[in-house]
């Protein structure tokens, strides 16, 4: 038992570690004074429910979306990573 204690406070460290550096990087722009943010290219779509049962997919106008280069979502903004991989966010009606 006391085995897993010490592995488990070793993991929860580990990830506070980890969590705290990346905020300093993104907050300070270490190492030497990088772009901590970027702007990505979305273009969401609203999903309309019909009395039928089915959905109508509207396109919306394109728009930027500000993202922030890290591993941690920081400062209200997601990481550029995942912000890349949903590039078409469906907005439900």
């Amino acid at each position: 038992m006391d085995l897993l204690r010490r592995i488990l406070f070793s993991l929860v460290g580990c990830a506070v570690l980890l969590y705290a550096g990346d905020y300093v990087s993104v907050r300070y722009g270490l190492p030497g004074g990088r772009q901590t943010t970027d702007t990505v290219q979305i273009r969401p779509y609203m999903a309309i429910p019909q009395k039928n049962g089915r959905e109508e997919l509207v396109p919306m106008d394109a728009r930027t979306q500000t993202c922030v280069i890290s591993l941690f979502p920081h400062m209200g903004m997601n990481p550029c990573w995942y912000v890349r991989g949903h590039r078409q966010p469906r907005i439900d009606m």
